[in-house]
């Protein structure tokens, strides 16, 4: 018997947060956060994370858990999911993954290896001082000349994740993107059920701007600038997340408050945009879209435990 696992994403800022509440409370689950953001301490607001009297008691994984200068990947994150999988069925409770990084989700629901190679050290340093000396975009050009497919999902500043697929073709003549794609086709190792919580764009975008506008309301400025004072830079891979990136640009005096303020929701809404293109790809998603339920979260959380006495309960 495969163990259960239930899956709630979505795109950011369409409300994942109270729906995996209501949905743990009402099935006895816990939660694992499947998000590049919230695990790091200190950055609460512009990662929107969850707070503790928000919980309402229920349990919550990879939330708080490293500093802001510690990497975190997905490797880490599949590694680190696992370890919350065992203490959460250890509990004889049912694991609930939230969050929005669907690279994530996909890696722990189809236990993707992810092939770590050895490595060519020298080939690698080479690529960072590149990086360092001519800027993310030569490699990112680079990726795009022998794997199209993934410069197209990794983000040109992502250039960990550039510089891996560039190390992987010159280690193994493959594409990683054709690597993953073969590894996704797995059969999951869970009996799972994967909820994409999703709202019409106009709505969704409108909730996008009010969210920005309530981050620096609750202090975004303040807590991007506490951050630096930490000894925080923009290579860390905690400060290159959206709210991060683009305060820590204004406070360094790279542009105005209004210009970053713009360039975040603008950027945040790109982001919504590609998550729901991700999602659109993958397997066994059932898509719970708000407004065919004229936005009645009873209905919608009704729903969810209809499917998931469907197929695990």
């Amino acid at each position: 018997m495969k163990k259960p696992l239930i899956v709630l994403t979505g795109p950011t800022a369409v409300g994942k947060t109270n729906a995996s509440i209501g949905l743990a409370k009402a099935i006895g689950g816990e939660i694992i956060s499947a998000d590049s953001m919230q695990i790091y301490k200190y950055m609460d607001i512009g990662s929107a994370k969850i707070r503790p009297e928000e919980m309402n008691g229920v349990p919550h994984y990879l939330v708080d858990e490293l500093e802001p200068w510690e990497e975190f990947h997905v490797v880490r994150f599949q590694q680190m999911a696992k370890e919350a999988l065992e203490k959460i069925y250890g509990n004889r409770h049912i694991p609930i993954v939230v969050g929005g990084t669907g690279f994530y989700i996909q890696a722990l629901l189809y236990d993707i290896d992810f092939a770590e190679n050895g490595g060519d050290d020298g080939y690698r340093r080479q690529l960072e001082d590149e990086a360092r000396n001519l800027g993310a975009q030569v490699l990112h050009d680079r990726l795009r000349e022998i794997d199209p497919v993934a410069a197209e999902q990794i983000h040109s500043n992502n250039v960990k994740r550039v510089i891996r697929a560039l190390e992987f073709y010159q280690q193994t003549g493959q594409r990683i993107s054709e690597h993953n794609e073969r590894e996704r086709q797995k059969e999951s190792p869970y009996q799972f059920v994967y909820f994409v919580l999703n709202d019409v764009r106009k709505r969704l975008y409108e909730r996008i701007d009010r969210r920005v506008d309530q981050m620096l309301q609750e202090g975004l400025v303040e807590e991007v600038e506490a951050l630096s004072r930490m000894g925080c830079t923009k290579d860390m891979v905690s400060m290159q997340g959206l709210g991060y990136k683009e305060i820590l640009s204004y406070l360094n005096g790279d542009m105005s408050l209004d210009e970053a303020v713009y360039t975040l929701k603008r950027d945040t809404r790109h982001f919504a945009k590609r998550q729901i293109t991700w999602f659109k790809r993958e397997r066994e998603v059932i898509w719970m879209n708000k407004d065919e339920y004229g936005y009645d979260e009873e209905k919608i959380l009704n729903d969810m435990i209809k499917y998931i006495r469907q197929r695990i309960l």
